[in-house]
């Protein structure tokens, strides 16, 4: 019997997306990547197509460490974009849904052409959007993230019209969060079709995050085992990056000696704006974007992480630093509750609030044994609800049931 073809349709220089296909590959399909991204690395699909839905063309283009190119760091349109970015966000929601008809009549075009079995969108906006073009009597499967429906979805009439054009058109859904599922019902999708809860990112893999662990790629001096706190969320329009700046003088007044890491915010104008205004140059370290073995190797070295965020499913980088032992400090909203329960294995805060944060920070680091049992209960939570190999079995019973 000849190996199933599947099309994913997605980010190309997304890790996760990476992740999907290899893991794919692995377990005997053929894999045709659409990315909706230009893409300057190869990846394991047989094929790669680029629809730049959305107007992903314009801006910067990362690779798959996420990095910047230099020429795009100097362009005009580039520094446009990241001075006005909220700006520019809103006018994406309203224009960009005007470029799918002409993607999606691409897509049946290459869809007619290369025959694929099964079809995957690894997000809503605007893969599955684009992804809803799929002629009915292929199977279409969607992946579901916590801003798809809270933030995405309620950016305008059209967002939200579409949304529920996608949930209509999906037979199958897959989600990192029970919430997520609940939500994708109000949308329009079938509670009579399957659904799967797995980790978006497809699991961790121990072996590659104990490697890291090992390899000490990314080194944290510190001799007298001072404080040292990462945030590894960048600049988002759902992370509340002001309000973790704010908490910081805060810590400061009870461990001067504190180390601050965050990821992929340097040459970012608006972390770089609340440095210089808090004066924080001493403790804060904005890093570049780095690779992911550099942030395991970070969180083993680190206290506490700090992912506070308004919308949000199931992040990797929160799984990612329970594993690596990490104590997880997150916003408190639904889909979190999920895997945190605050004072067992982590903390979770009320948003908006600085002074909030920095008490649950500076509680944490009182608090040592606290640490160290909940690195004990997530190590445990994190082999039963987020190993590699069982979320790659589970992924491919679900494919094969569409199939």
């Amino acid at each position: 019997m000849s190996a199933k073809h599947l099309l994913f349709i997605a980010d190309g220089r997304s890790p996760t997306a990476l992740r999907w296909i290899s893991a794919s590959k692995k377990i005997g399909f053929r894999v045709t990547l659409i990315s909706t991204y230009p893409v300057t690395e190869d990846n394991e699909a047989e094929q790669t197509f680029i629809l730049p839905v959305a107007f992903a063309s314009v801006g910067r283009d990362k690779t798959r460490t996420g990095s910047t190119t230099k020429s795009q760091q100097t362009s005009f349109t580039g520094q446009l974009i990241k001075r006005f970015r909220p700006f520019a966000l809103r006018l994406r929601y309203q224009l960009a849904p005007g470029t799918l008809p002409k993607y999606g009549k691409i897509l049946q075009r290459i869809i007619s052409e290369i025959r694929p079995d099964l079809v995957h969108a690894l997000r809503i906006p605007y893969e599955g959007m684009l992804a809803s073009y799929t002629p009915h009597q292929i199977p279409l499967l969607v992946s579901v993230w916590g801003n798809d429906f809270t933030l995405h979805a309620q950016a305008g009439k059209k967002m939200l019209e579409l949304t529920r054009q996608v949930m209509l058109r999906a037979d199958g859904l897959l989600a990192d969060t029970e919430r997520d599922v609940q939500l994708a019902h109000q949308f329009g999708f079938s509670r009579e079709k399957n659904t799967l809860v797995v980790p978006g990112g497809g699991g961790i893999n121990f072996m590659e995050i104990e490697n890291a662990q090992k390899s000490n790629l990314f080194r944290v001096d510190n001799p007298y085992d001072q404080p040292v706190i990462v945030n590894p969320r960048g600049i988002r329009s759902y992370a509340q990056t002001d309000i973790f700046f704010q908490a910081v003088p805060i810590v400061l007044q009870t461990y001067p000696q504190a180390q601050i890491f965050c990821a992929d915010m340097q040459g970012k104008i608006e972390a770089q704006t609340w440095v210089n205004q808090l004066h924080l140059e001493k403790s804060v370290q904005l890093l570049p974007s780095i690779t992911q073995m550099e942030l395991w190797s970070l969180f083993s070295q680190s206290h506490i992480s700090v992912s506070l965020t308004t919308h949000d499913g199931t992040p990797n980088t929160l799984l990612e630093a329970m594993t690596c032992g990490c104590f997880p400090i997150a916003g408190d909203i639904e889909s979190l509750r999920e895997w945190i329960t605050p004072g067992w294995n982590g903390f979770l805060v009320e948003t908006g609030k600085p002074a909030t944060l920095a008490a649950a920070i500076i509680n944490a680091m009182q608090n040592p044994q606290l640490r160290t049992n909940a690195a004990e209960r997530n190590a445990i939570l994190i082999r039963m609800r987020a190993d590699k190999t069982v979320v790659q079995q589970m992924t491919q019973d679900f494919y094969k049931s569409f199939l």
